[in-house]
């Protein structure tokens, strides 16, 4: 086993929607988006991650950029498999790979099918993994947190990735009861696309609204520390001729206000279900929120005034689960959560 151990690579990936980060020997090496840009000619790999980020929205007829991740699961085989690859190259910056066999852990949405579950497994064996372990994404946003979960304590994890919200409350290093709901950073973005689109009479893309929602995006129509207003640029739909407006995050507030109020009915949802020796734990401890989504201004606040409970934003709320999945990746015999 000695020598087998030698030739075997550890690495845990989260494989996110959004971004895709991958963990090799306690360190973040790969944190790249989650899309490849294919020649549509050969059909060959041109660019993974950013530089493939760089061309979406921009390219001609002989170049597509995929998301090969929608709604938190695969929905295209064949680019996930290429983009796994690619990202593993990453590690050693592209240098030869002596390493025969790949051991991974891979975090997965709570609320997924066994069918998309199998997608997942697919992918990375084909992708080279000797050995696939599967962690649930709340799971290890609490593990990467910092929460002990194998107390007997009920703790609440609102993950808000790019494809899904994955709500939970984990005791006895269990999930014990989940919300997953398709709302997430993505749906932020296109909820922008059409706002600026109705009020503004301006067509924008999804990299820009991304920008306006990192840069002016908001939860609460009214902050303590406003974001300065942001400049966009898109096309005038009445001329057709490129055009600059600023927008305020008041305005972004209220335009994501419909998405944000569905997030929260989950969290009430999922509060309803939950048994009561866990709610009063639940009531001691707060909710803990992670993902990218955890970083829109105002959302810990606002969450906080619709349950009356203190909310906590992980610090790093972005690699939280990646974190944690790699905590995992160094106790595979320990944890009894890992699925194979």
């Amino acid at each position: 086993m000695g020598l087998f151990n030698w030739f075997t690579q550890e690495i845990a990936i989260d494989l996110g929607t959004a971004n895709t980060l991958i963990i090799h020997n306690d360190k973040v090496v790969v944190d790249e988006p989650s899309i490849v840009a294919f020649d549509r000619t050969t059909n060959k790999v041109i660019a993974i991650g950013r530089q493939a980020m760089q061309m979406e929205g921009k390219t001609h007829e002989n170049i597509r950029t995929v998301r090969p991740l929608k709604d938190g699961v695969i929905a295209d085989f064949n680019a996930a498999e290429h983009m796994i690859r690619g990202m593993i190259k990453m590690i050693n910056n592209g240098k030869g790979w002596f390493f025969p066999s790949l051991r991974m852990v891979i975090c997965i949405p709570s609320g997924i099918t066994e069918v998309e579950k199998r997608a997942v497994r697919d992918s990375a064996e084909i992708a080279g993994a000797k050995e696939v372990y599967l962690i649930h994404e709340p799971m290890a946003a609490a593990v990467g947190i910092g929460i002990d979960v194998e107390e007997p304590m009920g703790n609440m994890i609102i993950d808000i990735g790019g494809g899904t919200t994955e709500i939970a409350v984990i005791a006895l290093s269990g999930i014990v009861c989940d919300q997953s709901i398709r709302v997430a950073g993505d749906n932020f973005d296109s909820d922008i696309v059409q706002y600026i689109r109705r009020q503004h009479n301006i067509m924008i893309g999804e990299r820009t609204a991304e920008k306006i929602k990192i840069e002016v995006g908001a939860a609460l129509p009214e902050l303590s520390d406003p974001p300065a207003d942001f400049a966009v640029q898109g096309r005038d739909l009445m001329t057709g001729i490129p055009k600059q407006i600023t927008v305020s995050y008041t305005e972004i507030a209220h335009c994501l206000d419909k998405s944000i109020s569905k997030i929260e009915e989950a969290i009430l949802k999922a509060l309803e279900i939950t048994p009561p020796e866990l709610s009063a734990d639940i009531y001691q401890t707060g909710i803990y929120l992670t993902g990218g989504g955890a970083l829109l201004r105002g959302l810990d606040k606002r969450v906080a005034a619709k349950t009356k409970l203190p909310v906590h934003v992980a610090e790093d709320p972005l690699r939280a689960v990646v974190r944690g999945t790699g905590i995992a990746l160094k106790n595979i015999g320990g944890f009894k959560f890992l699925m194979q």
